[in-house]
């Protein structure tokens, strides 16, 4: 795909020397994979996937030759399609569903035919219609991330006026800078964010709300307002040593891998990653793929009981990857402030097991254990309320937060789940908003 990033990132990044591990199709590959399909009627396919994409009817065009289609029914589902279609985890979801799985055979490549079907259209304007009537409603939407982009979108097809307040200089949210580069390099999700927000949707960076913006003022100015905030700082271990150089955060290191020059990981040999979720398994095979030679996971509790995915897991450990069950880390050696590694015990029931304690020599640390609520942005809404988690507490039909004009959705919702996810809360969200909106 052309780069049309608008945007600035360094000529010289590391997530560059990461590959496409699933490159596009060619034409024939394409069709070939399309053409296998059996466009099963009641499709479980499309049941489960968040958005609904009709997927038979999609890839039937791909097998037919009309591309032009196949995007329409795939955009009009989804407006973040072609980054779903490259970062979605299909293999529980879409093609998990697949019925060639019950004859026991590969299921169809859906993700790589929905890449293939959306990418040449994100340099042109053929989804564009004419420009929708306006309603003179004004929404505000805060962050700039998948779950705010999909709402815009959909409000301003309704002819809503939407403005995307983002404290970054960049678009995108975590598919700029906290998506995996194998799965999706930073420049294509800028590509595709510029691309929708070309329809009309007004986009502010730089602006953080509670500082630069309070949330009474928009309340004020906007009759409703969107809360696509993502969640907040990397969990932290709150173990001895743990600040400074060579342990990392885990959205950390992945923006660093898309977007600074400035990362070094030239020399290291080893590297441990503390945590059993799928963002702690994405960087460890990424670590991998950059020539780390010993990279190992290590978490408290068993194999059985990680919450990634088995086929990241499976894929982990054909990289190269070492895992450590029920091992916690108690401590960081440090000779200075050079990391030497880490003091680590058995764990029972996730607690560290007195007298297990053994030296775990590491040159590199990246503690992937979640993160926190941004508890600060939502303050600045009264009535806006979380749970004991820090989650955004919404009714499950609407979005709707406990401040009726203020509505929320994607990971400072859900928890942290796929881009899919917070696409089809975006969408849920912007219903309920035209529908309030409208009377």
């Amino acid at each position: 795909m052309a780069n049309r990033n608008p945007f600035k990132l360094p000529s010289k990044r590391t997530e560059l020397d990461i590959a496409d591990l699933k490159p596009p199709y060619l034409h024939s590959e394409a069709v070939a994979e399309a053409e296998r399909c059996l466009y099963c009627y009641d499709a479980p396919c499309t049941k489960a996937c968040p958005t609904g994409v009709d997927v038979p009817g999609f890839i039937r065009k791909v097998a037919t030759g009309n591309l032009r289609g196949a995007a329409k029914i795939i955009f009009e589902a989804n407006a973040l399609g072609y980054s779903c279609g490259r970062v979605c985890p299909v293999e529980v979801l879409c093609a998990g569903a697949c019925v060639l799985n019950l004859q026991y055979r590969p299921p169809i490549a859906i993700g790589r035919l929905q890449r293939y079907s959306t990418e040449p259209f994100l340099d042109s304007d053929f989804m564009k219609g004419p420009p929708a009537e306006r309603t003179g409603h004004k929404v505000a939407l805060v962050g700039a991330g998948p779950a705010s982009i999909a709402c815009a979108v959909y409000l301003a097809e309704r002819g809503h006026e939407t403005v995307i307040f983002e404290k970054r200089d960049v678009p995108g949210g975590l598919n700029t800078w906290g998506i995996a580069p194998y799965k999706l390099h930073a420049h294509d999700a800028i590509n595709e964010a510029k691309w929708l927000l070309s329809s009309g949707i007004k986009l502010k960076t730089n602006v953080e709300i509670g500082k630069d913006v309070s949330g009474e003022s928009l309340l004020e100015e906007y009759e409703a307002i969107f809360l696509g905030i993502g969640l907040g700082k990397d969990g932290a271990l709150g173990i001895p040593g743990e600040g400074g150089p060579g342990v990392f955060g885990a959205i950390e290191i992945i923006e660093r891998m898309k977007t600074d020059s400035s990362l070094k990981l030239v020399g290291v040999k080893s590297a441990a990653v503390i945590g059993g979720g799928n963002t702690a398994i994405d960087i460890a095979r990424e670590l991998r793929y950059l020539g780390i030679e010993e990279v190992s996971i290590l978490y408290r509790r068993t194999e059985v009981e990680m919450p990634g995915y088995a086929h990241e897991l499976a894929a982990a450990r054909a990289a190269g990857v070492r895992f450590y069950e029920k091992t916690l880390p108690v401590r960081v050696i440090r000779d200075g402030d050079k990391l030497e590694g880490l003091v680590v015990a058995r764990a029972e029931k996730a607690r560290p097991v007195q007298g297990t304690e053994r030296e775990f020599p590491t040159q590199m640390v990246v503690v992937a254990i979640g993160q926190a609520g941004e508890g600060e942005i939502i303050s600045e809404f009264p009535g806006v309320e979380c749970d004991s988690g820090g989650r955004v507490v919404v009714d499950e039909t609407t979005g709707r937060t406990g401040n009726p004009k203020v509505f929320a959705g994607g990971d400072c919702v859900n928890g942290g789940k796929e881009v899919v996810n917070a696409v089809a809360e975006g969408k849920r969200a912007a219903i309920a908003i035209d529908e309030m909106l409208r009377g």
